[in-house]
């Protein structure tokens, strides 16, 4: 079996506790599910334009297919699926993919889900089985290394994938909306869910993508209007929340290899 060197049993643990409450959008992922519209917005338009697909299609992902790393209880990969993409869901926590596949199979969808690693998939794979895009959604801040991170994502990813990551930045602001604020004070998660140190800046990000031979085309913002109880994506502001798209060179080397 393929370890990985990004999986902390300890984050693994944490999320398991929390299995039940994944579809329960005022539940400990309400802010995954507050969130979740203009995420899916910022996926599908990139995905869209990498692709050459047809925005106008309700299935404008038909044709791809898709991994979901961390995928929790599904809340990324059902989407992925219902806009026409082949998608697998991975996942350590045994009751986040038990709630996934309840979930999907109630909406009639079939998602291939796994209680694996990044790591333990990319060992099965051929070459002609790699993905088109690789998600790796709100991990990064609890990944043991998240340089390993990004190497088993970008070994998923077939030469000119995508590898789209959402995670926090690193900074004052992060610790007091997401910890200060979003912990302790109005408790929209658990204390403890986060550690302010594994958050990583954007430059980490993209250095940690190109080491493992991931180019990084594109990065935005994700901001929280608290009076409009609403997000909106900003090209300027990545102090919080952010994202950041990659693509896998075609020659597949690391820098620096």
């Amino acid at each position: 079996m393929q370890m990985s060197e990004a999986v902390d049993p300890a984050e693994i643990a944490k999320f398991e506790r929390l299995a039940s409450e994944w579809w329960d959008p005022n539940g400990a992922q309400a802010p995954l599910h507050a969130m979740q519209p203009v995420r899916l917005d910022y996926i599908r338009a990139q995905l869209v334009a990498e692709f050459g697909l047809d925005p106008r299609r309700r299935r404008a992902l038909e044709g791809l297919r898709i991994v979901d790393i961390g995928c929790g209880g599904g809340l990324a990969t059902e989407p992925m699926a219902r806009m026409g993409a082949q998608a697998v869901g991975l996942d350590l926590s045994p009751g986040a993919i038990s709630a996934a596949q309840t979930h999907a199979a109630a909406g009639g969808l079939a998602i291939d889900y796994r209680c694996a690693s990044a790591a333990e998939l990319a060992a099965e794979l051929e070459d002609s089985q790699r993905f088109d895009v690789a998600l790796a959604l709100e991990v990064v801040e609890h990944a043991a290394d998240p340089a390993a991170l990004m190497r088993e994502a970008a070994s998923l990813l077939r030469p000119g994938g995508m590898l789209m990551v959402t995670t926090l930045n690193r900074t004052a602001k992060s610790f007091i909306a997401a910890i200060a604020v979003g912990e302790y004070a109005m408790r929209w998660l658990e204390p403890g869910t986060h550690e302010w140190r594994k958050f990583l800046p954007p430059d980490a990000l993209a250095e940690a993508m190109r080491a493992a031979a991931v180019e990084p085309v594109d990065r935005i913002g994700f901001i929280y209007d608290p009076v409009g109880r609403r997000w909106s994506a900003s090209e300027t502001d990545l102090s919080i929340n952010y994202a950041m798209v990659g693509v896998k060179r075609t020659d597949n080397t690391a820098l620096g290899a």
